[in-house]
């Protein structure tokens, strides 16, 4: 099932995808972080709906698509440095010798960097010049657990996302660590829906791709992860809760700007289209915000 968090005739309201039609789930839950919290009762509900038409439909393309969770009750989880030829070209760029990580570089994104499939990337040179682009595949957790098991963390997996995680090199080299250079509002488009973890039986075996102005950056497989989705969940989860609605970003392939001879930079007027097999694509505009 995909599910989307949606604008339409002065009002936001989730629903589920079917058909290039959406299925208004408004009636199961106010919001997409509390149909999550509903968890097998919920989706047992939404197929309901959506097999008997008992919902109100709308034409997909009459609405505005938001982020799946517009404000997350907390920050993104973020992972760097997880696949190893971005690994290579991030120490390259830097004059240093590559070195893999042997645990998962964990870093988060501010709950107001997240925007939707569709929104402006907002570019202020006032405050960044070096805005880079990062395709991720994202994961959205699905019940509370602390200390799982590397073999049960499939288990806590509610879905899959398409995000964008747009980076300030010029804060984030400058800084200690990543948050301010990740967190920057509109850093983190997300969506265009949550594909349910049942409809993607194999998330490491995902194309993700990056363009833009039509140019491919980045070209990846998410196989190649250097910590997969099981470890990740297993590392983070160790005396830590996660939470029904945690979004977690699996880290971006080779491609990004910073690391290219010469480096590139968003501009205004740049397009930036960020796609996944199997879940869909997010398509933002880089706008002026000065």
């Amino acid at each position: 099932m995909k599910l989307v968090t949606f604008a339409h005739n002065g009002r936001t309201a989730i629903g589920a995808v079917i058909n290039s039609q959406i299925v208004d789930l408004s009636h199961l839950a106010p919001d997409m972080q509390t149909f999550i919290e509903l968890g097998a009762r919920g989706l047992a509900a939404a197929q309901t709906a959506v097999t008997t038409h008992s919902s109100q439909t709308i034409p997909l393309t009459a609405v505005r698509l938001l982020a799946p969770i517009p404000t997350p009750r907390r920050n993104v989880i973020c992972l760097g440095l997880n696949y190893s030829e971005h690994v290579k070209e991030s120490y390259s760029a830097r004059g240093q010798e590559a070195k893999l990580p042997e645990t998962p570089v964990v870093f988060t994104k501010a709950t107001t960097a997240v925007s939707g499939p569709t929104d402006p990337i907002p570019y202020d040179p006032a405050v960044t010049t070096q805005l880079d682009w990062e395709v991720e595949l994202a994961l959205i957790i699905g019940r509370t657990g602390k200390n799982i098991p590397a073999d049960a963390a499939m288990d806590y997996v509610y879905g899959y996302t398409v995000l964008n995680d747009i980076s300030a090199r010029d804060l984030q080299m400058a800084g200690k660590q990543f948050f301010k250079g990740k967190s920057l509002d509109g850093a983190c488009p997300i969506g265009p829906w949550i594909v349910t973890a049942d409809e993607l039986p194999d998330p490491h075996n995902l194309r993700l791709t990056c363009r833009v102005n039509g140019v491919v950056k980045q070209d990846g497989r998410t196989d190649i992860m250097i910590f997969n989705i099981p470890t990740t969940i297993a590392y983070l989860s160790r005396g830590m809760t996660l939470l029904p609605g945690d979004i977690i970003a699996t880290g971006t392939p080779d491609g990004v700007g910073f690391a290219r001879t010469p480096p590139e930079f968003l501009q205004p007027g740049d397009i930036v289209e960020s796609e996944i097999e199997g879940i869909g694509l997010l398509r933002n505009p880089v706008m002026c915000d000065a």
